[in-house]
């Protein structure tokens, strides 16, 4: 009951940096969660389909678990919730705790691709039919959430990715609260859109964040609820929506409606490697850029995104030639 009842965070201890849940407060004891019951139209491979959630092996958000069960923590429209999928022989047996386990069960088809029509694809080219055949537990998940994609793909911006996920890490842990339920290895929820926005401005500049990207995601948490409508809108329209948004580019918006909308044909734009890989596979030009990338996927028009991540999967990717992006560690200044 602690857990459940622990006081909320005034602005004056989040002016102090201190949002977090207070030390000695227990987690939730572990009861039985709703449970539900789903069977998947054709193979499904959980880590493929939920794998692009989790940001870096640290996520406080996500676990996979080596029995091949996935945990998943995070704020729905109904409150923070827990969900646990696993597979049982032909079906997925999903459990959910908190105040939003009752969105997250009736959430699970499309979590799971339900909505996604492998079939529509037809490869084009060797590669990706091999990565095709290989993987065929292959779907794009829809989440229905638009801040939970966002505000991580904009802490990936012009960074490399291991500053992106020590970032969301750091935050996470210190803003956010503890998952529902019996979540294993101190799963948290993501802080709401107010606790972001209340964040200081040191403890971004502590997490490695720049003015600019705290700026933007500042920006975007005071109108969340009017990017979040956006899962209610066609892919190319949130898209749209979000790139109101000063500091929301062509390449964030792709990241974020390729998890909230399982949008099959967003192509990431703007990206350091992708043109690359996409160039080599197809053309054997390790040096093309997003105008000759677009081109190769002009075939897979409406499925580009699925190209993209056949050939991501393929394994076919040129052999590195230069030093690695620098990190850097602004909290360290």
């Amino acid at each position: 009951m602690a857990g459940r009842f622990a006081p909320r965070p005034t602005r004056t201890t989040v002016r102090g940096g201190h949002v977090g849940v207070p030390a000695g407060v227990p987690r939730q004891a572990a009861v039985a969660g709703r449970v539900r019951m789903y069977v998947p139209q054709g193979p499904l491979d959980l880590g493929l389909v939920l794998g692009p959630l989790r940001r870096g092996p640290g996520d406080p958000t996500f676990r996979a678990m080596p029995d091949g069960a996935v945990w998943r923590a995070t704020r729905t429209p109904l409150g923070p919730g827990t969900l646990r999928v696993a597979v049982q022989g032909a079906a997925v047996r999903a459990e959910a705790w908190g105040a939003g386990a009752e969105w997250l069960l009736e959430q699970v088809p499309e979590l799971l691709g339900a909505a996604d029509d492998p079939e529509a694809f037809a490869p084009r080219h060797r590669v990706v039919a091999l990565a095709r055949h290989r993987r065929p537990g292959l779907r794009l998940t829809r989440t229905g959430l638009v801040l939970e994609s966002l505000i991580p793909s904009i802490l990936e911006q012009k960074v490399t990715t291991d500053e992106a996920y020590r970032a969301w890490r750091l935050l996470v842990r210190k803003f956010g609260e503890p998952a529902p339920g019996p979540a294993p290895g101190q799963m948290c929820v993501m802080p709401d859109a107010r606790t972001w926005a209340l964040i200081p401005s040191w403890e971004w500049h502590r997490a490695g964040v720049d003015n600019k990207r705290a700026s933007t995601i500042l920006r975007a948490v005071r109108v969340a609820a009017r990017l979040e409508q956006a899962v209610g809108l066609a892919p190319e329209e949130a898209r749209a929506r979000l790139e109101v948004v000063p500091g929301v580019g062509p390449w964030t918006s792709a990241e974020v409606v390729q998890r909230s909308h399982g949008a099959t044909d967003a192509v990431t734009v703007g990206d350091l490697h992708l043109p690359g890989i996409v160039g080599f596979a197809l053309a054997g030009d390790r040096d093309a850029d997003d105008a000759v990338m677009l081109s190769l996927l002009e075939p897979y028009a409406g499925q580009r995104h699925r190209a993209a991540r056949l050939i991501l999967l393929s394994g076919r990717v040129p052999a590195r030639r230069a030093p690695r992006m620098p990190r850097g560690d602004i909290g360290r200044l």
